[in-house]
């Protein structure tokens, strides 16, 4: 099956045998009518299990290439859920260029429950290598990354987690399942924050893991199950209705974001501009090898904070806010924004300039995005 059409027809239900509805119904219930002690339907409380949340999570284990999907309430309780795997003493060495979330939930959250973690270039294999230590578990990668769109080599992570026996954990979220399937690739889990461009449309928060396992796909649901972070039915449903569209829309926000990433490269204002598209980009040769296309994410530097300012306030059709992946653009100052959370010294240290611009490119019409651009910025 291509991937349009598994969007549109993957998972275990594609409609409602009931009445013949195509589309899965919403089952806004908390709990199910037993025949006996034990004896159900499949469905005993919606914590535990809920046929619309089942049919979103079958269907992106389906576009993962995995073998069991779960949703969470948002992007940060899948990672939570995720890293709930590991133990108190366990150690994780984690993509230096992370979500500005990810990095305080390890700093400020998991490292009082005595999760150590470690920062490195991911796409560098030989930081990774060193950065291992005996209770070393998990191996946590971004890639494309946020904001730097930095690549890490996953085939490359595979053979490291596997000589070392540990977790593959990939964040998925900007490249999103259309063009980049990371457990072909050997992770073992794969997670989202599929508020962004699974949903597409800035109208749901939620999260979304897949994992490669029969014994993890127990594990994480149990820790789904006790924490009870689950998504509601009325998300779930919302997230379904998004991925019929994913890769329509990936597409065209594909074809766009080469047009302004190609009058970015032409304006004397921008003095760096990060995108895998590019070939001047490092991870570009790994890019086209493990991704089909290179996302809609462009992060520009125009040289100091106040003109940084002066564009997002001037522009008109990309919208001022912290998220990204929707129809309609968007763009942010990553060091004010969603990065704030980390250190001035050790955003200084990633290259996370006050400078720099992230835009999320839509899917409106190029000319216009462009025209907008250039009137801001001049």
């Amino acid at each position: 099956m291509k991937p349009k059409t598994k969007m549109i027809h993957g998972g275990t239900v594609t409609g409602d045998e009931l009445t013949g509805a195509v589309s899965v119904p919403i089952y806004q219930v908390s709990t199910y009518k037993q025949d006996a002690v034990g004896k159900h339907k499949g469905y005993e409380y919606s914590r535990t299990g809920n046929p619309t949340r089942h049919a979103l999570e079958t269907l992106i284990a389906d576009l993962e290439n995995g073998k069991a999907g779960f949703a969470f309430g948002s992007g940060m309780a899948a990672i939570t859920s995720v890293m709930m795997l590991l133990n108190a003493g366990d150690h994780v060495v984690m993509t230096d260029d992370v979500y500005g979330g990810t990095y305080r939930l390890t700093t400020k959250v998991l490292n009082r429950f005595n999760l150590a973690h470690t920062y490195v270039d991911t796409s560098d294999a030989a930081q990774v290598e060193a950065a291992i230590k005996p209770n070393t578990k998990a191996l946590y990668i971004e890639t494309p990354t946020n904001p730097l769109l930095k690549i890490t080599d996953l085939k490359k992570m595979s053979e490291i987690a596997k000589k070392n026996n540990l977790l593959l954990i990939v964040d998925n979220t900007f490249a999103t399942p259309y063009w980049q399937q990371p457990i072909d690739f050997g992770a073992d889990i794969v997670l989202h924050s599929a508020t962004k461009y699974i949903g597409g449309h800035s109208d749901v928060v939620s999260g979304l893991v897949v994992v490669n396992s029969d014994q993890l796909a127990e594990d994480l649901h149990f820790i789904q199950n006790s924490v009870g972070g689950v998504l509601g039915p009325q998300d779930s449903w919302l997230l379904i209705r998004g991925i019929k569209t994913l890769g329509l829309r990936m597409e065209a926000i594909e074809k766009n974001t080469h047009a302004i990433v190609e009058f970015l490269e032409n304006h004397p204002q921008v003095s760096t501009i990060y995108y895998p598209g590019l070939k001047s980009h490092k991870g570009h040769e790994v890019a086209k090898t493990q991704a089909g296309g290179f996302g809609g994410m462009i992060s520009f530097d125009v040289g100091s904070g106040e003109k940084a300012d002066e564009v997002i306030c001037k522009a008109k059709y990309f919208t001022l806010a912290e998220s990204l992946g929707a129809v309609e653009s968007l763009i942010s100052v990553p060091a004010k924004m969603t990065h704030a959370s980390i250190p001035a010294e050790r955003r200084a240290e990633l290259g996370i300039t006050d400078g720099l611009i992230r835009i999320s490119v839509g899917i409106e019409d190029s000319e216009d995005l462009i025209e907008d651009l250039k009137q801001a910025m001049e």
